[in-house]
């Protein structure tokens, strides 16, 4: 994805609406007299289409350009990924290491040179430039007052010479006001807090099997891709756990997950049997949330399915925030079969289709809205 893309909208899609009347129909006009016609007089109405129009070149008129705007990728994906978050995430317990944050707390009068205020520090400047030449100014005003009316009444000159030497003097004094002292300088000051920690986990698994054809793959990659830049967007601190499954399944990294080209058989509950094992081995669910996605055609050996239903009751999702399962056929497969019996008693299963790569995008949101707090 480029850095920023430029997005034009057509200027007829800028104008506001308007009402006005189409050409063609009967309606009836009153105009004012003149030279030709008097009252009563009926003009012939002009032939329908009798306007004229064309594009070439004028030297008359105002036109208006497309509006063009730049989109960042950055603003692309605040305004893509808006009002989603995962559900039910919780702040688990603190580490054993704790996170730590740093927060402004006021100002200090030390520091490093980064640090520094600068509008505070001259603000501080203003104020002692004015507390200590304020009473100087003072009196340098009420000795030149002196001054003029020493001269306007012609007393001695050596009077006057004393009083302006004096003078001389107190300029010096005020002239003598440091701009900015030491003293003035203030630091930004910042200390450190410690946070807890949102420990989260999201665990892939795609179905790689024969059934999965090509179509059907590409929907399962669009959908992970998508959820992975969302955590990547609007998590700092979250792990993924990357599972491939076809009649067995293996844990794998991000390039393997996206671009493997192997496939077999389809028995899905290798997949579940990988998730609870890693989760019992490195995410204690009194530690971390956990949550999952799967994405299959739902085509699983028959045999397998209640396997499945059991170990996601019994297993998985008594141990998850949340657990979405994506099918990608319109069709209701056996596997779907069992996971619907499982979700009309789990609020933390959710279960869609997608049919085409059109749904993804709307199916997404509603996996991933963000619910209202409750009042």
């Amino acid at each position: 994805m480029q850095s920023t893309q430029s997005i034009t909208i057509p200027k007829k899609d800028i104008s506001e609406p308007s009402f006005r009347h189409g050409p063609g129909g009967k309606r009836e006009y009153v105009y004012p007299g003149n030279a030709d016609y008097i009252r009563g007089d009926k003009i012939p109405r002009p032939p329908g289409g009798a306007g004229g129009g064309g594009k070439s070149a004028s030297n008359e008129g105002d036109g208006q350009d497309d509006f063009v705007f730049e989109l960042s990728r950055e603003e692309f994906m605040q305004y893509f990924f808006a009002d989603l978050e995962l559900p039910r995430l919780v702040k688990t317990q603190l580490l054993a290491v704790p996170t730590w944050k740093n927060v402004r707390a006021g100002w200090a009068a030390e520091g490093t040179p980064n640090n520094i205020d600068v509008v505070r520090s001259l603000r501080s400047a203003l104020g002692r430039r004015i507390a200590l030449g304020w009473p100087l100014a003072a009196q340098l005003r009420e000795m030149e007052r002196q001054l003029e009316q020493l001269k306007k009444d012609n007393v001695d000159a050596e009077e006057i010479a004393r009083l302006e030497a004096d003078i001389v003097i107190m300029q010096g004094r005020i002239t003598r006001i440091p701009f900015i002292d030491p003293f003035d300088l203030r630091y930004i000051n910042r200390v450190k807090q410690p946070t807890p920690s949102s420990k989260a986990v999201m665990f892939c698994l795609m179905d790689v099997s024969g059934s999965m054809d090509e179509q059907r793959k590409d929907l399962s990659k669009r959908f992970f891709i998508l959820l992975y830049l969302f955590l990547q967007r609007n998590y700092e601190k979250i792990e993924v756990v990357f599972i491939r499954h076809h009649t067995r399944a293996e844990e794998v990294d991000e390039d393997t997950f996206f671009h493997s080209t192997e496939s077999g058989g389809t028995v899905v509950s290798s997949a579940l049997e990988l998730m609870k094992k890693i989760m019992e081995e490195r995410y204690s669910p009194t530690e971390w949330n956990i949550y999952g996605a799967q994405a299959s055609d739902g085509d699983n050996w028959t045999n397998d399915s209640p396997k499945c239903r059991k170990l996601l009751a019994e297993d998985i999702l008594p141990k998850v925030r949340y657990f979405a399962y994506i099918q990608v056929t319109p069709e209701e497969q056996n596997l779907w079969l069992e996971y619907a019996q499982l979700a009309m008693g789990s609020p933390e299963l959710a279960m869609k289709k997608v049919d085409s790569a059109a749904d993804i995008y709307p199916v997404f949101r509603e996996l991933f809205e963000k619910q209202q707090a409750a009042a």
